[in-house]
């Protein structure tokens, strides 16, 4: 039994010995063949913000295929393209590409894959056909089999390739709009307003049934009330001039704030269009202020006293229709606090008359009185001020004079007197 297993394991190897060695398949020549084209719509408008998607294709082929050729397989094809590299650039034309390099790994023949870049056109870009560049990077391999050996060693070479390929991209005519001037009127904060704009039509399209809306932008204090002016026509070269009511949030501060503008049109494929967002500074004024420019008011101990205090506009716009209110506290004390001042333009001053009254045991000294102004601003909304301070003096009572004194004394004894000598009387009478 032994030497039946023995012959057995003899006659397998010897088998095994004559059996031929199994080929590899390998190829020579052959390289990627990589083209690229837009997917989609290659029509864009000035101002809008653009996704250009790109299809990258490799439709490479092999020239020969050689069996047999050794055992150790081909590493690769040479119709791959390894490791690729995508960048699209602008190449002068009016677009911002804003997403950089794109690794997209190997691509096989045939093969395709999709790589997307985000660009923005710019908002005076003219209307017309432009070429973008496409830089595709890829390496091959590129060894000849003439020169590999026929079994067990496989020697690599791989041929970097960098390739520029065209793409083309229209710029469509639209409407765009352009600010001439911008005018705030009595804008200020906390208040309500108008903006006056003058707009162009620079872009290549004649807009008809347009609108032109103002936005407010991110969080800008400007907040539009009335946000669209319909215009009709508005032709290419066309300038018109829209009105708009905005208001001022209360924590503004006295600066330059955008605001947005776009238009709404019909174009001459009868589509409903909305123009790119053109943004325009509008300047608001501070808070309207005021302030006391009279000397404090004198009030003696225990009387009355007409007091007069000068009010001014400190701000930038006109406050109308203002009423001043005086608050009197402590020692002082009045029939009326409030006084009718009238419209106080910017820098204006204006006198109030308050009647207030002292107690006989003031302590002397300066008395600081808070004030404030109610208002109406240019849209007839009630406004009111900061409190602020008025001083008023309370000066002591002054002595009375020897004359004064002696007048008094004599007066007494008179009335002694008299009050004795109608007792006397009295008195008789009763007898």
């Amino acid at each position: 039994m032994k030497n039946y297993t023995t012959c057995a394991v003899l006659l397998l190897a010897a088998v095994l010995c004559v059996m031929p060695v199994l080929g590899q398949e390998k190829y020579l020549g052959g390289a990627p063949q990589v083209t690229a084209y837009i997917a989609g719509t290659n029509d864009f408008s000035p101002g809008e913000d653009a996704t250009i998607t790109v299809v990258i294709r490799n439709s490479g082929t092999n020239a020969v295929m050689f069996t047999d050729q050794g055992t150790l397989p081909q590493t690769d094809l040479p119709t791959t393209a390894k490791l690729v590299t995508a960048a699209l650039s602008s190449g002068g034309a009016p677009i911002n590409i804003t997403t950089g390099t794109q690794a997209l790994g190997d691509i096989p023949s045939p093969g395709v894959t999709t790589v997307s870049f985000s660009a923005k056109i710019t908002s005076d870009a003219d209307m017309g056909s432009y070429t973008l560049p496409l830089e595709v990077q890829y390496s091959y391999l590129s060894n000849s089999l003439a020169k590999q050996p026929a079994s067990d060693e496989v020697q690599s070479v791989y041929t970097p390739v960098n390739v520029t390929i065209p793409l083309t991209v229209m710029i469509q005519p639209v409407v765009h709009t352009s600010v001439l001037g911008a005018q705030a009127t009595d804008l200020a904060v906390g208040t309500e307003g108008y903006i006056n704009l003058t707009l162009e039509n620079t872009g290549y399209q004649d807009g008809t049934a347009a609108t032109v809306k103002i936005l407010q932008h991110g969080d800008s204090a400007i907040i539009p009330t009335d946000d669209s002016v319909y215009v009709g026509d508005f032709p290419r070269n066309g300038i018109v001039t829209c009105l708009y009511k905005v208001s001022v949030s209360n924590n503004a501060q006295q600066q330059t704030y955008p605001v947005d503008v776009e238009v709404t049109y019909t174009n001459s494929d009868g589509n409903i269009v909305t123009s790119a967002t053109d943004t325009v500074g509008i300047p608001v004024a501070g808070k309207l202020t005021f302030a006391v420019v009279s000397p404090p008011g004198v009030i003696t101990q225990g009387s009355d006293t007409v007091v007069n205090i000068t009010y001014k506009n400190t701000g930038t716009i006109t406050a109308h229709d203002a009423e001043a209110r005086l608050i009197l506290y402590g020692p002082l004390s009045g029939p009326d606090s409030l006084a009718y001042l009238g419209d106080i333009p910017p820098g204006g001053t204006v006198n109030a008359r308050y009647a207030i009254s002292s107690a006989g045991d003031a302590a002397p000294g300066n008395y600081p009185l808070n004030t404030e102004i109610r208002y109406r601003d240019d849209l007839d909304n009630s406004r009111v001020s900061d409190i602020f301070t008025a001083n008023v003096t309370v000066a002591p009572r002054p002595p009375a004079s020897p004359l004064v004194l002696i007048v008094g004394v004599i007066g007494i004894v008179i009335a002694a007197v008299l009050a004795v000598g109608y007792a006397i009387i009295r008195t008789r009478k009763k007898k």
